[in-house]
C-alpha cells in the first residue's frame, strides 16, 4: 500500500556534490519531462541515456545509456577514449537533472556492459565503476545496492532518511 509518506520529494545527490570534471554539453529532451538526453564527447561519440519505467511501478526507472554513433556496430561498443571520468559526470548530470523533473521518483537501476573476455564475471567493470561512483554523490535519503551486474539505487522510506 502506497502511502503519502512515500511520495516526499527527496534530493538524490548530496547538498555539498560537485562534479570533479566538467560534464559534456547535454541535449535535453524537447520536453522537459521527456525520457532521452543526448550528448557528444571530445572525440566526438554520440551518447544516449534513456530512462524506462518499469511496469510494476512507474515510479521505478531503469537507465539505459549506449553509444549511437555511426562507427560502432554494437549500441554497447567499448569505446576507451580516455573520456570516461566526464562521460561519468555527464550522465551523473542527466540522471541529476532527470531526477529534478521526476522528483518522485523512487528508485533507479542500472546495469553496465561486460568488456570481452570478462563475461564469466558476475559483475562487470562498468557497473562496479557506476557503482563505485553512486557511493560518493548519493544523498544520504537514498539506499545503494549492488545486485549481480545491477547497481540500483531506491529512496529510504519517509523517517529512515
Amino acid at each position: 500500500m502506497n502511502t503519502s509518506s512515500e511520495h516526499i520529494e527527496k534530493p538524490l545527490l548530496k547538498d555539498d556534490f560537485r562534479h570533479t570534471v566538467p560534464p559534456y554539453p547535454i541535449e535535453p529532451p524537447s520536453i522537459v519531462s521527456g525520457s532521452t538526453y543526448y550528448f557528444e564527447s571530445e572525440s566526438g561519440l554520440r551518447y544516449e541515456v534513456l530512462f524506462a519505467k518499469k511496469k510494476e511501478n512507474y515510479l521505478e526507472n531503469i537507465i539505459n545509456f549506449s553509444v549511437i554513433s555511426d562507427e560502432f556496430d554494437d549500441e554497447y561498443s567499448e569505446t576507451n577514449r580516455g573520456e570516461v571520468y566526464r562521460v561519468i559526470a555527464t550522465v551523473t548530470e542527466i540522471i541529476r537533472i532527470y531526477h529534478e523533473n521526476h522528483k518522485y521518483s523512487i528508485s533507479y537501476e542500472f546495469s553496465g556492459e561486460f568488456k570481452e573476455g570478462n563475461r564469466n564475471r558476475q559483475t562487470s567493470v562498468r557497473t562496479l565503476l557506476y557503482y563505485r561512483h553512486a557511493e560518493h554523490l548519493l544523498h544520504p535519503s537514498w539506499n545503494l545496492e549492488l545486485i549481480g551486474n545491477k547497481v540500483i539505487v531506491y529512496r529510504k522510506k519517509y523517517g529512515n532518511g
